[in-house]
């Protein structure tokens, strides 16, 4: 009876077996297109060392000798020996210090101020001009993907931009800005980020928030890097939506809903974005963005997805990609 019964399931059992393995292929495929994401990329720069202006020690004046008390010079009138560099003002003897002696004094607490200050602050202090202080900030807005006229113009942006120059560079960084602030009713999502880091650190920092955000493209079918432009061929490219395969695949992908545009920069001294909780302050770090000027900026990036037509992101690919961006 158990053989018999055996022989009875055994069949269904591989029947049962062959319908697990057709639907994990099936479902595994349709994860991978649903996968597929264009993007693209403007970026470039260099992270040198600033070069500086030679510094010459200044000039010592040594006073001639026969001073007061038998080969001892007092650089202060009064009596008594004067200590200049201890009692700057006052000698031991009583009288006031010099008119020199006053600059000097305030020649010195205006350097220990101003250094106090560059440190507090952040920047370099003086002698440490071989490793600077670096910011390294990014922004991310999402649009509604009815913003294709953007799209147009990162392309273009891309086509045409100079890449290789800081002055290209900083003029990128400007339209790319312009023409998110003139599209205000397509902003959905933002989000921003700074690090402070030394420039021997910061091509590092900046390497890993660029290769973090291209890991979220399949492919880059548009890139203009210091000025290397490519372009994925039309057999490369994702297919648009008259030309799709699989007739059920625009069903199961679902429509195009968003854009997200990201935006890189590595500037020299400190540079702070505001936190971005809403669409003024999206306008104010747009405007930041557009106006840093290129013998500051060390190297930046514009990375935008979807790029090929007929590519979409939805709402799930946001949440699930762009976690950290906020609503605006």
């Amino acid at each position: 009876m158990r053989k018999k019964l055996q022989k009875a399931i055994k069949p269904l059992l591989k029947s049962l077996f062959f319908l697990c393995l057709v639907s994990v292929l099936a479902f595994g495929h349709t994860d991978g297109a649903l996968a597929a994401r264009s993007g693209g990329r403007i970026g470039g720069g260099s992270f040198r060392v600033p070069s500086s202006r030679p510094y010459s020690s200044p000039r010592t004046y040594a006073p001639p000798g026969g001073g007061y008390g038998g080969g001892y010079y007092a650089p202060y009138p009064g009596g008594g020996f004067g200590f200049p560099f201890l009692l700057p003002f006052w000698g031991i003897g009583g009288g006031f210090g010099s008119l020199l002696s006053i600059l000097v004094f305030f020649a010195i607490a205006n350097f220990l101020v101003r250094s106090f200050r560059r440190v507090s602050s952040g920047e370099s202090p003086v002698g440490d001009t071989s490793n600077p202080s670096v910011s390294v900030n990014r922004l991310q807005v999402g649009l509604l993907a009815s913003a294709r006229d953007l799209q147009n113009e990162l392309n273009y942006i891309a086509e045409t931009a100079d890449t290789n120059s800081p002055e290209g560079r900083a003029e990128v960084l400007q339209e790319t800005s312009l023409a998110l602030l003139r599209h205000p009713e397509y902003w959905v999502y933002a989000g921003a980020g700074n690090q402070q880091v030394r420039l021997n650190a910061a091509e590092a920092q900046f390497n890993r928030l660029s290769l973090a955000e291209r890991s979220k493209f399949t492919e880059e079918t548009l890139s203009n890097v210091n000025n290397q432009l490519k372009e994925a061929t039309p057999k490369d490219a994702l297919p648009a939506a008259g030309e799709l395969d699989n007739p059920t695949r625009l069903i199961t992908s679902g429509p195009g809903e968003y854009i997200i545009v990201t935006l890189l920069a590595a500037t020299l001294g400190k540079y702070q974005l505001p936190e971005i909780n809403n669409a003024d302050d999206l306008r104010q770090a747009l405007r930041q963005f557009g106006s840093i000027p290129g013998e500051q900026l060390l190297a930046m990036e514009v990375l935008w997805t979807p790029q090929a037509k007929g590519d979409t992101l939805t709402s799930d690919d946001v949440l699930a990609e762009y976690p950290d961006l906020k609503l605006v």
